[in-house]
């Protein structure tokens, strides 16, 4: 006599619908390039030019959800060359995602939004955030910061959660912000090397840059948003363990080290220690795309500390702090993982050349697989698998969850 079998009984109609829910999700988008986006708007060439040539659109590469305030090419009316026109363009980064029924959808008494300028640390107060208002009768969404307003035109993009972006009539100017400050301050002028030469701790970094050609470049960055140095000191370099090559690099894999010691924008240290977003790009992102060669700031222990994903270093002293340009002693070299770690990248190069590509990793710093606490840093941000490793984990599960699901549908046919 066969046996029969009791099954608890459960909706299989909703668990089926679960299932095909579950299998069609996706992970969200974690980056993105803001100006491969734009260059589908001719109409905006010129306010997605000026996100380029200021690097500003290098600082949203580790956003993932934020509104873009873009000005078309007949609102956008020549503007002075200003040391603080970076700043004017983050102050168009909302850091929130904002479709047109969420500006819809805003109260009469408005709602205030903070921007990419208040997290650099140089917006006094609560300057750095944008007033949103909607008037239903006419249908007319307008931001406002203190000294100006500007009207929405329409929606040009939008990736569901991730980014919006909008285009307005005009460019909003964040208050007690001079645009005119470049014509009546000289230019800086600072003699990099010669500024870690007279710190009396930095004689090894100061013959590398001088002998790598990158110092030029370097203050050449001085214009414009400024540059943010973190310099080794010459303990330092001494205590990098034998099994690190880091002096037999080839010359542009050693750039990009240099490279990786400087943020593309000018932070003074109590901008670093109240920084909002603690992945910033350096200026090795720049020359080789947006998510690599990053680092991680946050503050440790009172101090500042920087955490490049194999190595935790922190900020030792200040060794020359004047807008545009501040550069800080730090306690270890910063090694990039994209180097250093287990899987090195070929990094991109102005010219032809070899590469560290063949070269084993030491064992003493190297990742290890099972990611341990605090090997990232605080924030954890490094810790997320790389997107390509995610998604496929995600196409296992649904092809794991399909068998298992047929398997069932299967078993409650012959039970019938």
């Amino acid at each position: 006599m066969a046996t029969l079998i009791s099954i608890p009984s459960f909706a299989p109609h909703a668990f089926l619908r679960l299932l095909l829910l579950f299998s069609s999700y996706s992970l969200p988008t974690s980056s993105f390039n803001i100006t491969d986006i734009l260059f589908s708007s001719p109409d905006l060439s010129a306010f997605t030019a000026l996100l380029t040539t200021t690097a500003v659109s290098a600082d949203l590469t580790t956003r993932s959800s934020l509104t873009l305030l873009a000005v078309p090419n007949a609102y956008l009316r020549p503007q002075p060359s200003s040391t603080n026109f970076p700043d004017v363009l983050r102050y168009h980064v909302l850091l929130e995602y904002l479709s047109l029924s969420d500006l819809r959808s805003i109260p009469p008494t408005g709602k205030l939004v903070t921007t990419l300028f208040q997290t650099t640390g140089r917006a006094a107060s609560n300057s750095g955030s944008v007033n949103i208002t909607y008037d239903s009768s006419s249908n007319t969404v307008t931001f406002h910061s203190p000294t100006s307003n500007a009207t929405l035109l329409s929606l040009i993009k939008t990736l569901p959660y991730n980014i919006s972006i909008l285009s307005i009539n005009s460019l909003l100017i964040p208050y007690n912000l001079d645009l005119m400050a470049s014509e009546t301050r000289p230019p800086l002028g600072l003699n990099i090397t010669k500024a870690l030469i007279d710190g009396h701790d930095f004689n090894v970094a100061a013959s590398m840059l001088a002998a790598s050609g990158v110092v030029s470049e370097f203050e050449a960055d001085e214009g414009g948003a400024g540059i943010t140095m973190f310099v080794p000191t010459d303990e330092a370099f001494a205590d990098l363990p034998s099994s690190v090559k880091f002096q037999s690099l080839p010359a542009d894999e050693k750039a990009v080290v240099l490279r990786f010691h400087v943020l593309h924008s000018y932070y003074p240290l109590g901008s670093l220690e109240s920084i909002v977003n603690p992945v910033q790009p350096t200026l090795a992102t720049e020359q080789n795309g947006a998510g690599s060669f990053t680092l991680n700031i946050s503050r440790v222990n009172g101090s500042v500390g920087i955490d490049t994903g194999i190595v935790q270093a922190s900020v030792t002293q200040t060794v020359f702090d004047q807008n545009p340009v501040a550069i800080f002693g730090v306690s270890e070299v910063l090694l990039p993982r994209e180097f250093f770690g287990r899987n090195p990248i070929e990094v991109n190069k102005p010219t032809g050349g070899g590469g560290l590509m063949g070269t084993a990793l030491p064992p003493d710093i190297a990742l290890s697989p099972e990611n341990p606490p605090g090997m990232y840093g605080p924030s954890g941000h490094s810790s997320a698998p790389p997107p390509a490793a995610a998604a496929e984990a995600v196409g296992d599960l649904r092809i794991f969850l399909g068998l298992w699901c047929t398997g069932i549908c299967y078993y409650l046919l012959l039970s019938v």
